[in-house]
């Protein structure tokens, strides 16, 4: 393999710097003796996607790494420093990955040498914690260290601004600006570290005591038994207190993935999407006749459930239906208690259920659709303030949000208000998987798929942008027999509808995904994912309202026709 004329010329780069002499020598080892690990790690620099930066850790411009999170730092140093007069201020939080901790002492170190007052959280702390803190304590901007959900070998770097939410347009770009206009030996390393100051218990407790007041059941929440996995990540430190404070007083605590711990020893992947990742929580569920598992990934944004279905085995629910009864829960909760705010709405994303806008519009409160990604969300809460009122929302990808004293997906006050949705059922004789079929009952079976294909690599990345332009150049006029009736174009910002040719506007930012919609209601969307090596597609088949009388022997039967019907629309989609 020869050596990538881009990769070389970033290596220069880095080599005429005043990095540190250990990490010239692999540099130049590279260059010398493995062209391949010098291609893949500069052979581009990160960027920020849905999820800030997140990569690989290894050296070069490639990678997660101290210079370049260096380079990031000081460019947004640069930013608040040229818009922010006075004391200025920045709060950081890190995951249980490998390296975090260290990452995120070399991020307070270079903004503290920038002038910049910096609190930190002496230990591990979940994201949706940083998100709250940045607004309660008056900061301009956040910084978590981590990599969410992805694997070990992961990490990353999420920013949010003052209003508690990740970057958007133009914030995003006028930092990716900065940061670009930074050279290695800018970055400021020392001085100022009295500038940093340490969060204390109170940071604790006031952000628990904002998650105990969402609660909406004033009893009952004891009688429900649940097992809570942390995946050896942040969680264990927020969730078991927010449980305690919700009134939960049998919540068994897996003990064998409680410690946190970067290299997740017992499950491939820490994302509680997988159904593998709450595999051992199941198994104790089952053991102790549990009736619910709850399992967030390491910077505890997303959270994985299993209920008990009317056979009484525990069955895993996807990021879709879990949003649907938390948003019915949430909203006939407010109905029933006289608490719902003037001019409410729900949050949702393009390539999340339908079933979400149905649930809100049967109680007449309006849905918005974002982007996928919840910084999106975040941003829409703040254009709306003064106007409108953020009651819940979620995406498919198990990210939910309940209030808006956070603004970000929130797992820790998703585990207390799903598990508080079950004991609400529980103590009604029903339960949390009846409450789904309900709303199949009342709204239809909406059955969703994803299906994620991995493209590792500088060869993979030119792959998925390669299957990306073919549907957008060629799109398929069918699938499986069924006629697709509208593409929606997301990046070109257009509604086109095959019949005739029409076209409307779409009122979203430019982004690279691709939505069919088909003459049956069905709907497929391709994106590329922005915080993997991956693409996505996104299924969603609809079938008929089911009977009252006998909603699960019906859906169970359903279910193994829409399967088939969206294993027909993947051979043929997978084929392109």
């Amino acid at each position: 393999m020869n050596v990538d004329p881009q990769a070389k010329l970033n290596a220069e780069k880095w080599l005429s710097s005043q990095i540190s002499e250990e990490d010239k020598a692999v540099i130049r080892q590279w260059l010398a003796e493995d062209p391949a690990a010098l291609n893949e790690a500069f052979y581009t620099d990160l960027e920020f996607g849905t999820g800030g930066l997140r990569g690989i850790m290894r050296l070069g411009s490639n990678g997660i790494n101290k210079y370049t999170l260096g380079l990031a730092t000081q460019g947004l140093a640069n930013v608040i420093k040229r818009e922010v007069h006075g004391l200025k201020k920045v709060a950081i939080a890190y995951d249980s990955r490998n390296q975090s901790d260290t990452l995120a002492n070399e991020v307070a170190q270079v903004l503290a040498a920038n002038g910049i007052h910096v609190f930190l959280f002496p230990a591990l702390r979940p994201t949706p914690q940083l998100s709250f803190s940045v607004r309660h304590y008056g900061c301009h901007a956040g910084i978590v260290l981590t990599a969410s959900h992805n694997p070990k070998e992961y990490n990353g770097y999420k920013v949010y601004w003052k209003d508690g939410g990740q970057l958007v347009p133009p914030q995003d770009q006028a930092i990716l600006k900065a940061v670009r206009a930074v050279n290695l030996d800018d970055i400021q390393w020392t001085g100022g570290e009295d500038r940093i100051l340490y969060f204390g218990e109170e940071a604790d407790h006031e952000y628990l005591d904002q998650v105990a007041e969402l609660s909406m059941n004033a009893s009952g929440n004891e009688d429900l038994s649940v097992v809570f996995t942390a995946l050896h990540g942040t969680s264990i430190t927020m969730v078991p207190p927010a449980m305690e404070r919700f009134g939960f007083q049998k919540v068994h605590v897996l003990a064998s993935q409680a410690t946190p711990d970067g290299n997740f020893p017992t499950v491939v992947s820490p994302n509680p999407e997988e159904p593998a990742a709450l595999a051992l929580a199941i198994e104790k569920a089952q053991e102790i006749n549990a009736d619910m598992v709850i399992g967030c990934d390491p910077d505890t944004d997303r959270v994985g459930i299993a209920v008990r279905n009317d056979h009484g085995d525990l069955q895993l629910l996807n990021g879709n239906q879990a949003a649907a009864v938390l948003v019915d829960y949430v909203i006939h909760q407010h109905g029933e208690r006289g608490t719902m705010p003037k001019n409410p709405f729900v949050a949702s994303t393009v390539v999340t259920s339908p079933l979400l806008e149905r649930v809100a519009a049967y109680y007449n409160v309006p849905t918005y659709h974002t982007l996928t990604g919840f910084k999106w969300i975040a941003d829409l809460i703040r254009r709306l303030e003064g106007q409108a009122k953020f009651i819940v929302g979620g995406e498919e990808s198990y990210g939910y949000l309940v209030d808006d004293f956070v603004r970000d997906k929130d797992a820790v006050s998703s585990a207390a208000m799903l598990a508080e949705a079950a004991a609400w059922n529980k103590a009604r004789g029903s339960s949390f998987y009846e409450h789904l079929l309900s709303l199949y009952v009342r709204h239809g079976i909406h059955h969703e798929s994803l299906l994620s294909v991995t493209k590792q690599g500088r060869e993979g990345a030119e792959a998925i942008a390669g299957i990306m332009e073919r549907f957008r150049n060629d799109p398929p006029a069918e699938l499986a027999g069924v006629e697709v009736t509208a593409i929606l174009d997301f990046k070109l910002g257009l509604t086109t509808y095959l019949s005739d040719g029409r076209e409307e506007p779409i009122e979203l930012p430019s982004s690279n995904v691709i939505q069919l919609h088909l003459a049956n209601g069905d709907r497929v969307t391709a994106r590329p994912s922005g915080t993997e090596p991956k693409i996505k597609y996104y299924f969603c088949a609809l079938g008929p309202h089911l009977d009252p009388d006998q909603p699960a022997e019906q859906y169970r039967a359903l279910r193994s026709e829409l399967e088939a019907r969206i294993a027909a629309y993947t051979e043929v989609i997978t084929a392109l």
